[in-house]
C-alpha cells in the first residue's frame, strides 16, 4: 500500500503511525514545510511562496492564510504524482489547511485526517479567562476560523481525534465519522525511577522526588496553559514549604494565545508582578530541553503541575503520569477526561493560585499519603494510552480499514482516473 502523510511540522501527531506502516512494507512518503524524516519515510518539504495579503480583512487573514499552504502544499502533491508516487491513503492534519487539494490531486485516494481541534466561540478556550478576554471579541470571527475546518470535514473519508472531548467539539453531524484514538504514550519507555535527580548547574544542586522538587512545563510560558496561575501560586506555596524548588520548562513566545499588550513575554510580565515576594534562587527556569531530560524531571518531580483553559490536551500531562509523578491539574474538561480527582492525580479550580498552592503544599507535605495515586497514575496511561497495546494497533488498523472505504465525493477529471 502506499501512503502519503502531510503535516506542517512532520511527523507531529504521526511519530509513530508513519514508521509502523514502513516497517511493515508500506511505501510511505510525507509532505511538511518543517520537520524531521523518520525510519522507513522520505520527507519532501514544500515552501508557503508568500504572506498574507495587505489589508486583508481580519477575519479573513486565518483562512488565507490556510489557502496558501493549502496551494502550496498541492504543487507539491502535483510533483509527486508526477515523480509517479500516487498514494492509496493520504493521512493528514488539516488544521493549517493543507488538506485543501488532496482530492483534486489524488482524486481515488482515501482521507484519513487527524482533527485535532475544532474552534468554539463559548465555553471552550476562547475567553476562557475573564482577565484576558478580548474586549472586541466577536463571536462570528471565531466561527469564521472554522472554515478550513469545514472543506477538510467536507473532504474526509474518516477521521480520527486524541480524545473524546476533542471530538465532541465538532459538529454533532461529523462526530459520528471520527474516531477516538489517542497518539499513544510509549510506557515500555517511559518508567517511573525513583532515583532520578536533576542537577541545576547555577547552583550545583541535584534534586529528587524527596526534596520538594515542583515542576511545571508548557511548550511556551502562557495563559492559555496556566503559567500566570502557576506563577502567583508560588509567593504562598513557597511560603507553605520553605524548601521546596521549582523546575519550569518552557518558552518565553506563545503558542495558542495573543502576546502581551506591552510586547514582553508571558514569564516576564509575572515576574515583574511577583517582584520581591518570592525567593529566585528556588525558581529555576530551564527554557527547553532534551526528550530524555524532560523525561527525566518527570521521575524525579515530587510534584507535576499540569494547567489549561479547555483546549487540547497535552502529552506532557499524559507522560508525567505514565513515569508515577503525582500531577496536580487543572479541573477543566479536557483533564477529567483522564484525571479522577483523588484516584489517579488531584484537580483544583483553573483560576484560584492559592487552591493550587495548598494542594502543591499537601502533596510535599505528606508524600507518601499519595503514592497509590501515583501508582494508579502510570495504571491509567497503561490500561487506555499504551502505545503498543493499545492505541498504534488501533491507528494501523483504522488505516487499512479507511484503505477499503469507497473514496467520499471522489472525482474525475479529464484524461485521469
Amino acid at each position: 500500500m502506499k501512503v502519503l502523510f502531510i503535516h506542517q511540522n512532520f511527523p507531529g501527531q504521526f511519530k509513530y503511525l508513519a514508521p509502523a506502516l514502513a516497517r511493515r512494507g508500506d511505501d510511505v512518503r510525507a509532505l511538511g514545510i518543517t520537520g524531521r524524516e523518520v525510519p522507513g519515510v522520505r520527507l519532501r518539504n514544500y515552501v508557503v511562496s508568500r504572506s498574507n495579503t495587505k489589508g486583508v480583512h481580519p477575519w479573513a487573514q486565518e483562512f488565507e492564510a490556510k489557502m496558501l499552504r493549502g496551494q502550496a502544499c498541492g504543487e507539491a502533491m502535483e510533483r509527486l504524482r508526477e515523480d509517479g508516487f500516487v498514494p492509496d491513503v493520504v493521512v493528514v492534519h488539516p488544521g493549517w489547511g493543507e488538506s485543501l487539494c488532496i482530492r483534486d490531486v489524488f482524486p481515488a485516494a482515501r482521507q484519513l485526517h487527524f482533527v485535532e481541534w475544532y474552534y468554539r466561540p463559548y465555553g471552550s478556550d476562547v475567553n476562557y479567562d475573564d482577565e484576558f478576554a478580548d474586549p472586541a471579541f466577536s463571536p462570528s470571527q471565531v466561527r469564521a476560523k472554522n472554515a478550513a475546518n469545514l472543506l477538510a470535514l467536507e473532504e474526509m473519508d474518516a477521521g480520527y481525534a486524541p480524545t473524546i472531548w476533542q471530538r465532541d467539539q465538532l459538529p454533532e453531524r461529523d462526530r459520528h465519522r471520527v474516531e477516538v484514538i489517542h497518539d499513544g504514550v510509549n510506557t515500555a519507555q517511559l518508567k517511573p525511577d525513583r532515583s532520578a535527580t536533576i542537577t541545576f548547574q547555577r547552583q550545583q544542586l541535584s534534586l529528587g522526588r524527596d526534596d520538594e522538587l515542583v515542576t511545571f512545563v508548557n511548550r511556551n510560558l502562557e495563559p492559555v496553559r496556566g503559567w500566570h496561575v502557576f506563577a502567583r501560586s508560588l509567593p504562598r506555596l513557597m511560603a507553605l514549604r520553605p524548601r521546596a524548588h521549582f523546575a519550569i520548562i518552557g518558552d518565553n513566545k506563545t503558542s495558542y494565545g495573543p502576546s502581551h499588550g506591552s510586547g514582553k513575554s508571558w514569564r516576564d510580565v509575572m515576574l515583574a508582578e511577583l517582584g520581591d515576594r518570592v525567593d529566585m534562587d528556588r525558581i529555576h527556569f530551564l527554557g527547553r530541553i532534551p526528550y530524555s531530560a524532560l523525561i527525566r524531571l518527570f521521575q524525579a518531580s515530587s510534584c507535576h503541575v499540569y494547567l489549561t483553559v479547555p483546549f487540547v490536551l497535552s502529552w506532557s500531562m499524559l507522560e508525567a503520569m505514565a513515569v508515577e509523578a503525582l500531577v496536580v491539574a487543572s479541573d477543566t474538561p479536557p483533564v477529567r477526561e483522564v484525571i479522577e480527582d483523588g484516584v489517579n492525580g488531584l484537580l483544583t479550580p483553573f483560576h484560584d493560585a492559592d487552591a493550587l498552592a495548598e494542594r502543591v503544599a499537601s502533596v510535599l507535605a505528606e508524600p507518601q499519603r499519595y503514592e497509590r495515586i501515583r501508582t494508579a497514575a502510570r495504571q491509567t496511561i497503561v490500561d487506555r494510552y499504551d502505545l503498543a497495546g493499545h492505541c498504534l494497533p488501533r491507528q494501523v488498523e483504522l488505516v487499512d480499514r479507511v484503505a477499503h472505504m469507497e473514496v467520499s465525493g471522489a472525482i474525475s477529471l479529464p484524461g485521469r482516473s
